[in-house]
């Protein structure tokens, strides 16, 4: 009588590669898809939250803005641009380092994965003057002189006083909303508010009789976070930034 057959062995698959593994994981998809996340909050778009009253009614507290990233490749902002901007000392003093260590480092994560504050003192203006521009303020008729030239400017809510032959660049004392005339430097863009009489803004120190020559607040080009572009919240409120 023959003997039976051996039985084949069963044969073991084949183990996949471990960076195959990794790749299918769902803790990869998920990081891979917070990473790409960040990239596009870092370099293209961006939310930002308008913190103050400085730029009514155009923006209004509250609001969630969506900031270009991308449109000044190449080139700077023009006059009447609203911008995001990371400020410096010479906007409000120098601001104390973040004595929290848990918010700081928060802040840390913030900055670098793209989904927190630009920076620990990030603004949003308009841009009224450009480099090499000569901007001063005001005409017979209070308005702000761009290169001589006058502003139209209908966004402006609540301006500063002024009232010709009364309250003007002429009487003593001047009116507060007058200032320069100034040449903004290279690389720097001088910066309103829309809500002229609530607003910290490029001219803010400047509007005093003992005002002195570095009296000035900048926007640095190396400073600009990207133009604001539209308003992404509340729903009401959606809509492009002009």
């Amino acid at each position: 009588m023959s003997e039976p057959a051996p039985q084949p062995t069963p044969s073991t698959p084949p183990q996949r590669p471990l960076w195959r593994r990794i790749t299918r994981s769902t803790w990869f998809h998920l990081f891979a898809a917070f990473v790409v996340f960040g990239l596009v909050l870092n370099f293209v778009a961006k939310p930002y939250l308008v913190p103050s009253e400085s730029m009514e009614e155009t923006l209004q507290i509250g609001d969630r803005i969506l900031v270009n990233r991308l449109a000044y490749i190449g080139g700077g902002p023009s006059n009447g641009d609203v911008i995001v901007f990371d400020a410096d000392a010479a906007w409000d003093g120098e601001r104390p380092a973040e004595s929290n260590p848990i918010k700081a480092v928060l802040r840390w994560i913030g900055e670098v994965s793209g989904f927190g504050p630009s920076g620990p003192h990030t603004l949003v203006k308009r841009v009224i003057g450009t480099p090499g521009q000569t901007v001063e303020c005001c005409d017979d008729d209070g308005a702000v002189l761009v290169d001589g030239v006058p502003l139209d400017e209908p966004y402006v809510f609540e301006d500063l006083p002024f009232r010709a032959g009364t309250s003007d660049c002429s009487t003593e004392p001047k009116a507060r909303r007058c200032f320069g005339p100034v040449v903004v430097p290279a690389d720097s863009y001088l910066m309103l508010g829309d809500h002229r009489s609530r607003s910290a803004d490029s001219a803010s120190m400047c509007r005093f009789e003992a005002a002195t020559d570095d009296c000035w607040a900048w926007a640095s080009r190396s400073s600009i976070v990207g133009k604001a572009s539209a308003i992404l919240w509340p729903i009401g409120r959606w809509g492009g930034i002009d």
